[in-house]
């Protein structure tokens, strides 16, 4: 099956480190919906579930800020292991805001999830797009990776992606030259340039991250993967001045190495999308610990980062 792209809708493709049975329980058991459930920061309790063709969702998301958004879902088809459509941000009190349609598909071990987010009109589809990034919506399916990840391996990852009006080839470049990466990647407000650079795989290159009148930071970038135009992995370490490895000064608690793995896929003739995967090596129980508590930070970081980007190749 293939969504057929329309005006007035929003679609959204991830591909998910997973089998089928894996992603499709995440959203089938109600014990496990509730843990990757609503944009990061957010907390579910479910009131009353029938996850069938005909059933519905009652449940109140409670934000961040201590807001309750109380929902209810209607499913309109329920195909196990392949299809879910529903009317998604409706009460007794408010119609439904959109229609979803989702395909489920599997393809040597991983999970292809591709939604459909239809509008009332092609106008409300856009001003909505602003509206979701906004409130962070999309990284709903970001939890959703990490969640599965986690019940199968226990492993502790952080996914962020976004989609660009830009083709693979440019994406690529702009990820793996380091005379562009210095201009979109450090978070808002930060500088960053490079003290020593090279792209041969397991060689270290230096930088220098600076804020301001703050002190600067430094970090070592090691290439382990340079697979035009699809994938680049590469480790990361923070690091003084001489070289010597250490926490970043901000936490007392962080992994000494993080595996970033970035993959570009094409999703149609003018837009492509980057994932972000960020795996912490080298980490203690308590590194994990802050490294989990900090996602949502990570999320605003790497959103500032996409959005120079985004001006950038567009």
């Amino acid at each position: 099956m293939i969504l057929t792209r329309k005006s007035n809708a929003i679609y959204i493709t991830r591909i998910y480190e997973a089998p089928l049975i894996a992603v499709w329980n995440a959203w089938a058991l109600s014990e496990q919906v509730t843990q990757w459930w609503g944009p990061r920061g957010f907390t579910l309790t479910v009131h009353d579930r029938v996850f069938k063709t005909g059933g519905h969702w009652h449940y109140t998301m409670h934000g961040p800020d201590g807001t309750d958004y109380e929902n209810t879902t209607q499913y309109l088809e329920v195909k196990p292991m392949q299809k879910l459509v529903y009317d998604h941000g409706g009460h007794i009190d408010r119609p439904p805001l959109f229609r979803v349609t989702a395909l489920f598909s599997e393809n040597n071990g991983r999970t292809e999830l591709s939604m459909e987010m239809a509008f009332a009109s092609a106008e409300v589809a856009q001003e909505m797009r602003g509206h979701i990034r906004q409130a962070a919506g999309e990284t709903t399916w970001d939890r959703l990776g990490e969640f599965v990840v986690k019940q199968m391996t226990g492993t502790e990852i952080f996914l962020i992606a976004r989609s660009f009006n830009a083709p693979v080839a440019k994406l690529y470049e702009m990820c793996s030259s380091p005379e562009l990466l210095v201009k979109w990647l450090p978070p808002t407000g930060a500088s960053m340039k490079f003290l020593r650079i090279t792209t041969q795989l397991s060689a270290s290159s230096m930088y220098e991250m600076s804020f301001g009148d703050a002190e600067p930071m430094f970090g070592l970038i090691r290439y382990h993967e340079l697979s035009q135009p699809n994938r680049i992995t590469y480790t990361q370490q923070f690091c003084d001045v001489n070289e010597k490895v250490m926490r970043p000064v901000f936490f007392q608690h962080w992994p000494l190495q993080m595996r970033t793995q970035i993959d570009l896929i094409q999703e149609d003739a003018d837009s492509a999308r980057i994932s972000i995967c960020w795996t912490p090596e080298n980490a203690s129980p308590e590194d994990i610990s802050q490294f989990v508590e900090e996602r949502s930070g990570m999320s605003v970081g790497w959103t500032g980062s996409f959005d120079k980007l985004e001006l950038l190749v567009s």
